[in-house]
């Protein structure tokens, strides 16, 4: 019988998936100590629907709260918080700064920051800064960052991403030797792309951020991008094992301290998401993808 090419590709996915995950040893058993919690956040970008329409079908799926950009005005910031107690889901902030120079970026970041916080989500993620700023300039970012938490109470913290302060492990490690209390977001797929490789020669480096993690978005990168095609798919088992194996130390260390975790499934849609050339059909399902790391997450860690 003659496949569509769509059958084809959900046929390789599926055969895929049991390919990849019956080779995945599951984490060996840690002390749990009282305090470890896990939560897991959908991500809106991608999403073409309302917030509310959004809402609705991430608390079907079994999400217990939502990642977005905080709104922008006081209309769509009703909208999110109806939806979210419409749909009784959590919600964690991304925020960050932006302008043509340090001066700019600084100030947008204050302004950002302190009405995020005033609105007490969960948390919040943050994109600030460029890579091509001086340390000292991103010390007082981070900095302020940090000093706004303490005194609100809020959990802030610093994404490893591609184009910001933490773009790269050997940048970040400088932070982290330097400022005790800097907490991460960990998207660790960046690194992969910055330094071309899964990042086998900077072990002890990655070692640092791991222990300074406080949420993760769980999408799989690889030497060449910040996005496998599909992470079932077998031709990526390699990568997606090394994730696997950064999460779960990750995991270890907030089950040890007795200490929360956020994650937020966060595959994203084209250009992240693979597509055919000139059609730019997608070679794949940004929402399926999500919902699948997120019921992997809670088979593995729950």
């Amino acid at each position: 019988m003659k496949q569509t090419r769509r059958q084809f590709l959900t046929t390789a996915s599926a055969a895929g998936a049991g390919l990849v995950l019956s080779s995945m040893n599951l984490p060996k058993n840690t002390f749990l100590k009282k305090g470890f919690s896990l939560n897991i956040y959908a991500t809106r970008w991608g999403f073409k629907g309302s917030m509310d329409a959004f809402c609705k079908e991430a608390k079907k799926e079994g999400y217990d709260g939502i990642e977005d950009w905080f709104p922008n005005n006081e209309a769509d910031e009703q909208i999110l918080y109806e939806a979210l107690e419409k749909y009784d889901l959590k919600f964690g902030a991304l925020t960050g700064s932006n302008g043509g120079n340090f001066m700019s970026h600084k100030e947008s970041y204050k302004t950002n920051l302190s009405k995020v916080i005033s609105r007490k989500p969960d948390f919040i993620n943050c994109h600030a800064g460029k890579d091509f700023f001086t340390f000292e300039e991103s010390k007082e970012l981070i900095e302020f960052a940090i000093n706004e938490s303490k005194r609100s109470g809020v959990p802030v913290y610093q994404e490893t991403h591609r184009g910001r302060i933490l773009f790269a492990p050997h940048i970040c490690e400088r932070f982290i030797d330097a400022i005790k209390e800097l907490k991460l977001t960990l998207d660790i797929s960046h690194w992969c792309v910055v330094a071309e490789s899964l990042l086998e020669n900077q072990k002890e480096t990655v070692e640092k951020a791991l222990k300074r993690t406080c949420h993760i978005h769980s999408r799989i990168g690889h030497e060449e991008g910040p996005q496998v095609s599909e992470p079932r798919a077998p031709e990526w088992q390699r990568a997606v094992n090394a994730h696997y194996v950064w999460w779960d130390k990750v995991v270890n260390y907030k089950k040890e301290a007795g200490e929360p975790l956020t994650m937020t499934t966060e595959f994203g849609p084209a250009n992240y998401l693979w597509s055919m050339p000139y059609t730019q059909q997608p070679l794949a399902d940004q929402w399926v993808i999500n919902v699948h790391m997120m019921h992997e997450w809670r088979k593995r860690y729950l």
